[in-house]
């Protein structure tokens, strides 16, 4: 009997304790492709919106000739967020490089509300049945991407819970993962979506 309990004891605690790390790690991987997942989500959202904006100012030109520097300002921060949102999709796990996005975004957010707001000036441009068009396309994609960020932040929420939950905290530094970062926009004006009306 006390060989049965001593073989019992000797394999069994081993293969309980293999059981839980198989089990740990297995969450852990779920769960970061999970807001993998969902960054994937904002990515082709914010591609939209990206591929919007030049259309956008294109079309604003005609216009909004004595307002050049406004629109050399949008799509200077549209550019730098595509920068951003490239090198943020190439690796969802790495928190600085979504943070980077999110300061991107929140720079295009400004510089977009500027141009809107400039925009009020032109009545002709108002008119503009394409503008119009562009402008609604926009709004969508903007609450869009504002879903998807809700989503994603979500997503990481639950991974860092998990992974910083004791004794997981140590099972995810052994093996490797990343902290996750939040896709929060800085300033408070980014946080509402652009008001467009006509």
């Amino acid at each position: 009997m006390d060989s049965w309990l001593s073989t019992a004891i000797t394999w069994g605690v081993p293969l309980i304790i293999v059981i839980f790390l198989v089990l740990v790690y297995n969450r852990l991987v779920a769960l970061r492709n999970r807001f993998k997942n969902a960054f994937s989500q904002i990515d082709v959202q914010l591609q939209r919106r990206h591929d919007l904006i030049p259309n956008l100012v294109e079309s604003a030109k005609t216009y909004m000739s004595h307002e050049r520097e406004t629109l050399e300002n949008v799509i200077s921060a549209r550019n730098q967020a595509v920068g951003a949102q490239k090198a943020a999709a190439a690796d969802p796990t790495d928190g600085s490089l979504v943070e980077k996005l999110s300061q991107a975004e929140g720079l295009l957010t400004g510089a977009l509300g500027r141009l809107f707001a400039v925009s009020e000036d032109y009545p002709d441009l108002k008119a503009d049945g394409t503008i119009r068009d562009l402008m609604e396309s926009l709004e969508s994609t903007e609450n869009k991407v504002a879903f998807a960020r809700q989503a994603y932040n979500d997503a990481v929420m639950n991974y860092q819970t998990y992974k910083e939950s004791f004794p997981n905290n140590f099972i995810a530094n052994v093996t490797g993962f990343k902290n996750a970062a939040l896709f929060e926009l800085e300033n408070p004006e980014a946080r509402q979506a652009p008001k467009v009306q006509f």
